[in-house]
């Protein structure tokens, strides 16, 4: 197909079905055919050619190859053995707003990804957008409204819009592109994180922190950001209260007039010194960094630390090292073929 809108609701496939896109004008009689016969006469074509399939509701995917097609505004709730749908070629999806947006107070923005259809229809509805005329697109800052925006009980939910997503990250991942999955695996965790009858307030409040120190894995630039955050507090804690202003005497042994003698002295807790303002040097700079960096990577930096500078260093031993596996985590996902 070509330049065609599909509607597969509720279609009865017998047998494997797949709807290609022809990438190429067709022919007839050795020329090529005029693209209005496809658009209509007097309207220009669409800036894609892509075939557009609207809905697969009520379809065994099973039997369904989509090949590249544009799936913007498709609609997958109802369809089942959706796991096993195969989406080859330059499938579309419709993406996240762009831009930056005020919820409340608050400044709020979208990371780019591929969503679904019912995905922007529930979050057009309960961000309050107003519904659209048939045919108007609401552009590109914005969620789309769906055909039932003003019918709530007919908008799926984030637990409907959750297993949406799932499914179609399984026939992602069953395809062998993992990378392509990383983006439906996000929508499946954004909608847990705001479902408030299937997911427990705790496994949201734990999604809540996953999200934001790495994007549920999958933004490498978050977790390291964070990683960079966290070494930086830790340096300024350790300078400001961590790091001894003295380093405290050892016992010394030695012979005085032939005769041997000892000194065992007890070794005084570090202790703090001066201003504030003047613990901060270059030369505890590079202590408190030196043990920063070991932190990372599970090592003890052998630094002597007051009380209060020996907890940081093991909430850092603990944190650091998780927020640079994360990191590590999201490039993987990403390149892994």
């Amino acid at each position: 197909m070509r330049y065609a809108t599909v509607d597969l609701s509720h279609a009865v496939l017998t047998a494997p079905t797949a709807v290609i896109t022809h990438t190429t004008p067709f022919t007839s009689v050795g020329r090529t055919m005029a693209e209005d016969l496809l658009t209509g006469p007097g309207t220009p074509p669409r800036s894609s050619d892509r075939a557009r399939v609207v809905s697969v509701q009520g379809v065994d995917a099973a039997n369904l190859v989509l090949i590249d097609t544009d799936l913007t505004n498709c609609l997958f709730s109802g369809a089942f053995h959706l796991d096993q749908i195969r989406l080859e070629g330059r499938t579309t999806f419709a993406p996240a707003p762009t831009g930056w947006h005020r919820r409340s107070m608050r400044p709020v923005g979208f990371t780019r990804r591929r969503v679904l259809a019912e995905e922007h229809h529930w979050r057009a509805y309960t961000a309050g957008q107003p519904a659209l005329p048939a045919g108007e697109d609401p552009g590109p800052h914005l969620w789309r409204p769906g055909p039932h925006h003003t019918g709530p009980a007919r908008t799926p939910g984030p637990e409907d819009v959750a297993a949406l997503y799932r499914q179609l990250r399984k026939a992602f991942e069953d395809g062998k592109n993992e990378p392509g999955a990383a983006d439906f695996y996000y929508g499946e965790c954004e909608m847990r994180r705001h479902d408030t009858t299937g997911t427990t307030k705790g496994e949201r409040r734990l999604l809540w922190w996953y999200w934001l120190l790495s994007g549920y894995g999958l933004r490498a630039w978050r977790a390291f950001s964070c990683l960079l955050a966290a070494m930086s507090l830790t340096v300024l804690f350790l300078m400001g209260i961590g790091l001894p202003t003295n380093a405290p005497d050892s016992a010394t042994t030695g012979t005085l007039n032939g005769s041997k003698i000892s000194l065992n002295t007890s070794t005084p807790d570090p202790a703090l010194d001066g201003e504030l303002s003047q613990r901060m040097t270059w030369a505890r700079a590079e202590k408190a960094t030196r043990v920063a960096v070991n932190s990372v990577v599970f090592r003890s930096s052998g630094q002597n630390l007051t009380t209060v500078g020996t907890y940081i260093e093991m909430i850092s031993r603990l944190l650091e090292p998780t927020l640079l596996a994360l990191g590590v985590l999201a490039i993987r996902s990403r390149i892994k073929r």
